[in-house]
């Protein structure tokens, strides 16, 4: 049952250097996220397989213009950019031994890159039954080549705040709770599984008014993998935690994908971290 340590915190660091610095502080497992393009990003990773082990996530390889994943979108060039970036991370993935590939699940509107994390300026939706089934289509098309390459596909639960709910008065994400995550994972084939990101499910418990707990209970045999990280239920800031974190009691610990998504610490802080999510996952 290894945990991961996220790259998402370095969007603007060299990959390479990045990983390096993780891996002479004692971090190997890591999960690839974010960090600055570079054409060679993956081939100059190769040289770490012996060290390290990683798995891939959403912008991973980090294109070389950016953009926001959406797999339910309708308009042909958003998605003909995400089906390429996807198939692309799942080739990686075999290039770096890596057995899973995560994204975010789907939008009933384009994003802004310049949007992600923040208040979203108020769009025309899509209509949401045509966009889980257009969705769900597409999530075949990923599943057939991810089985092609052996990786496993996680899709990560959407995180709805309170201030894009009054913006929006709907909710303009897919997968932000248990119906919707049911519904969609349902009808994919076998190797499409949930991520759920704790501090995400927070956010958006706390903007639809539903519980948590209800989330892990009704998902739990879905559930593939966790990101970890804390916030005020406000908004998603990739905030640290502690021993009482609320998330402890929900998670299932015999999964063998735990990443912790926690931003802006030093290594001596990350390591401790990382220590007491092993003991709180019971993981020698």
């Amino acid at each position: 049952m290894p945990v991961y340590f996220s790259t998402g915190g370095y969007k603007n660091f060299n990959t390479v250097n990045v990983v390096r610095n993780l891996i002479s502080n004692g971090l190997n497992y890591i999960e690839l996220s974010g960090t600055s393009y570079a054409p060679d990003n993956i081939k100059r990773l190769t040289e770490f397989k012996s060290t390290a082990r990683f798995q891939i996530h959403n912008y991973f390889p980090p294109p070389k213009d950016p953009f926001v994943i959406n797999l339910a979108s309708m308009n042909k060039e958003i998605y003909e950019k995400s089906i390429n970036h996807i198939f692309n991370a799942i080739e990686s993935c075999g290039k770096i031994n890596s057995n899973y590939y995560s994204f975010h699940a789907g939008f009933l509107c384009d994003i802004n890159v310049n949007e992600i994390g923040k208040s979203v300026k108020k769009k025309v939706l899509q209509n949401k039954e045509d966009s889980i089934s257009l969705f769900i289509d597409r999530l075949k098309l990923v599943s057939d080549k991810a089985k092609k390459h052996n990786i496993n596909i996680m899709l990560e639960n959407n995180v709805l705040s309170k201030k894009n709910l009054e913006i929006f008065e709907e909710n303009p994400l897919l997968m932000c709770d248990s119906n919707d995550s049911l519904n969609i994972i349902n009808n994919c084939p076998d190797n499409i599984k949930l991520l759920v990101d704790v501090a995400h499910l927070k956010v958006s418990a706390n903007s639809l008014n539903f519980k948590c707990e209800d989330f892990f209970s009704k998902c739990n045999d879905l559930i593939a993998g966790y990101h970890l990280s804390d916030n005020d239920g406000l908004s998603d800031t990739n905030s640290t935690f502690d021993e009482n974190a609320w998330f402890w009691d929900h998670l299932n610990k015999n999964l063998d994908y735990y990443s912790i998504e926690v931003y802006n610490l030093d290594f001596e802080q990350i390591l401790r971290l990382y220590s007491l999510t092993k003991k709180k996952l019971n993981i020698l």
